[in-house]
């Protein structure tokens, strides 16, 4: 599928993501075979050749890794992600170089958008289950992880703060059955999921917590509203409270870490960080203590101690 080549190998590789979500979107991993696609052939062979079908016959099947991740009605699915990958992300990056000279997000750009980074997300009920139905696959993978690098024994009640779907207090309540957990969330996030307490974690006062924690988070988000939002969350914790944080930490040859990074640039206010630079914000918030782990999963996990 690749070559030793390096450069032959990226000219390569967006066809191999775009034949995938060309998969995705015409329901090819759920069994669909749309009668009004005259190249369908074609397309099902280049699957097999990803090794996301196999050909047995004249019937394409569902590759183990395609049946999990790919399939729409799976505990792990990533369709939603794949989804928000094909229909914005794919786009966005196409104006990379633009975003590269001016800095700033492509929204506008690309689609005409503008105002808050977070209302394209969320512009109508469907794009936001999309969204959070993608952001719930990304967390099933790395969630347990995050929350299985440090001890989190000694707390009590944690609350996630822009915490979706709930996968990363789930995870924790799974490990650690004593440990209350809750979910702060925007309204109308709030409304999809029952249980979700509602606010705006930069503009509303925190649920009451020893553990708070931030999943993919602060990468969204320029050092001024990081600094404000640690300030935030220092103050509200007890004396020996904790913020546990799952993010991507960058290292100079993590190539998923620096793709992330260019992707926050096309679509955020933010980027990616060093283990090294979140310690130096949490630090400067007041946290007295700050623990790093690469988790081997898309997400890795950072605890501070007030």
């Amino acid at each position: 599928m690749t070559t030793s080549n390096i450069v032959l190998d990226l000219i390569d590789a967006f066809r191999r993501s775009k034949t995938m979500f060309a998969a995705v979107e015409l329901g090819i991993f759920d069994g669909l075979r749309p009668a009004d696609c005259k190249e369908l052939p074609r397309l099902l062979d280049a699957c097999v050749a990803l090794g996301l079908l196999e050909k047995r016959g004249e019937e394409y099947i569902n590759t183990p890794e395609a049946e999990r991740f790919l399939r729409s009605d799976t505990p792990d699915t990533l369709s939603g992600y794949i989804r928000y990958s094909n229909n914005a992300l794919y786009p966005m990056w196409g104006h990379l170089e633009d975003a590269v000279r001016e800095g700033g997000p492509r929204w506008k750009q690309t689609f005409g958008w503008d105002g808050p980074i977070f209302s394209h997300f969320f512009r109508t009920e469907g794009a936001m289950r999309e969204f959070q139905k993608g952001m719930h696959g990304f967390g099933r993978l790395s969630s347990p992880a995050v929350v299985a690098a440090f001890d989190l024994s000694r707390f009590h009640r944690l609350v996630d703060l822009g915490g979706g779907t709930g996968h990363l207090a789930e995870a924790a309540h799974d490990r650690y059955a004593n440990l209350e957990t809750a979910v702060f969330d925007l309204a109308q996030v709030a409304e999809m999921f029952p249980g979700t307490i509602a606010g705006d974690f930069f503009s509303d006062p925190l649920p009451s917590a020893d553990l708070y924690s931030l999943g993919r988070i602060l990468h969204d988000w320029s050092e001024d509203k990081i600094a404000k939002l640690l300030g935030k969350i220092y103050a509200a914790l007890p004396a020996g409270g904790g913020l546990l944080i799952a993010e991507k930490l960058l290292e100079p040859d993590y190539v998923s870490g620096h793709m992330q990074s260019l992707n926050m640039l096309i679509v955020t206010e933010g980027r990616e960080r060093s283990a090294s630079e979140y310690e130096a914000l949490l630090r400067a918030a007041g946290f007295s203590k700050v623990d790093s782990c690469r988790t081997g999963t898309p997400a890795d996990a950072i605890l501070a101690i007030k």
